[in-house]
């Protein structure tokens, strides 16, 4: 697939393996370990250029495109898992709904800190009671002069409890509903009434943090408005589209890191009298990895390559979801039976990628969600509206 990519991006890959490798991987463990969430990281991170990848420099990013992003997500996925999904909440979702619909003031004010890495970001989305049902969110946010006053709880959310910019769902006008009634806003985590609630105890993608947001009477600007009032519904559907991309990236690299573990181990285990690369079951279980690795690598550079060209994507975005997700499930759970009761410990990685993996079928839109939005996009192209 390499032939599709720029010199620029081949050098781009080359410099953040070499990041991965050396700066985010000796700490994986670790962090998962301790759970704690790798702020030196991403300070790194941040200095290299890589917290804006995607982004135009002239708002503090590198400019690379959403290939240059695919990039990133997938060799940080091939490490770390809770690394990647840091940076995915802070460049894929969170500075992303500023990039797609911010007005040129709040990308120079927000997107650019955000893209240069002095500042993280997250987005604000699911409640306890609007999980994929996100339109049945309760939050409310009221005009009064020139300001809008929020409050409501948010669940759920990734890079919430150490975020200097978040981008928030609220309910604006009920009687519309999420076509006219839903606004986006742009929320700074030290406007008074900004409040960090719950952690969550995490099975996996430890070394993220996951935490409740709570918004009492917090008074946001009206410049703070994101996109138009009543259209933040469908500007927060957009951002996840990329979000949904950049995940299957992540996905990618976690299911390439599960193959490369069981060739190696194939090579050097020895079961009655041969290594494990010479059992057939053992080779079929690799040859389907490998392939199934080749199929999503080509669908994900493929909608990344949309995307830079500005070709719609939605549907194929859920697709990478998707897909990308349980292949990665699928690689890591092949990787630890070809491993045996080694892979069960934590001793070895494929422990900590296999619980760090089942988040990635959840978050940013269920698979079951995905396979709805997949199906109504079909079904709408030979003329036939899926009824909820």
């Amino acid at each position: 697939m390499d032939f599709h990519f720029s010199s620029e991006h081949v050098a781009l890959r080359r410099m953040i393996r070499e990041f991965a490798e050396n700066e985010v991987e000796p700490l994986a463990a670790e962090i998962d370990r301790e759970g704690r969430v790798p702020f030196e990281t991403l300070k790194k991170l941040g200095q290299i250029g890589l917290m804006g990848v995607c982004f135009p420099q002239e708002y503090g990013g590198m400019g690379a495109g959403e290939m240059g992003y695919c990039i990133l997500m997938e060799e940080l996925g091939r490490v770390c898992t809770s690394t990647a999904t840091n940076v995915g909440a802070h460049i894929g979702i969170g500075a992303m709904s500023i990039y797609l619909d911010g007005t040129e003031e709040q990308k120079r004010k927000y997107l650019t800190p955000l893209a240069r890495g002095e500042k993280v970001g997250a987005f604000v989305l699911t409640e306890a009671d609007a999980g994929s049902d996100a339109a049945a969110i309760r939050t409310r946010a009221v005009r009064e002069g020139d300001s809008w006053i929020i409050d409501g709880t948010k669940t759920f959310n990734t890079n919430g409890s150490f975020a200097e910019i978040v981008t928030v769902l609220a309910v604006t006008d009920p009687t519309l509903g999420a076509r006219g009634g839903i606004t986006a806003f742009i929320v700074e985590s030290d406007m008074p009434g900004f409040q960090v609630g719950t952690h969550e105890n995490k099975m996996g993608i430890r070394g993220s943090s996951t935490a409740e947001l709570i918004f009492e009477e917090v008074r946001v600007p009206q410049e703070n408005v994101l996109g138009k009032v009543g259209e933040g519904f469908v500007s927060f559907m957009k951002t996840l589209d990329m979000g949904r991309l950049t995940l299957g990236a992540a996905c990618l690299g976690g299911a390439q890191a599960a193959l490369e573990w069981s060739v190696r181990w194939a090579r050097t285990r020895c079961q009655f009298g041969a290594e494990l690369a010479h059992k057939q079951e053992v080779q079929w279980m690799i040859a389907n990895m490998a392939t199934e690795v080749e199929a999503l690598r080509s669908l994900v550079y493929r909608v990344a390559w949309m995307v830079d060209t500005a070709q719609p994507f939605t549907q194929l975005a859920a697709m990478c979801k998707m897909y990308g997700s349980e292949v990665a499930s699928r690689a890591i759970d092949t990787a630890l039976q070809i491993h045996g009761g080694l892979g069960f410990t934590r001793d070895f990685p494929i422990e900590r990628a296999f619980r760090d993996a089942r988040i990635a079928e959840i978050f940013e839109g269920t698979n079951e969600v995905q396979r709805i939005v997949i199906a109504s996009n079909i079904f709408r192209e030979h003329g036939v509206r899926i009824r909820p």
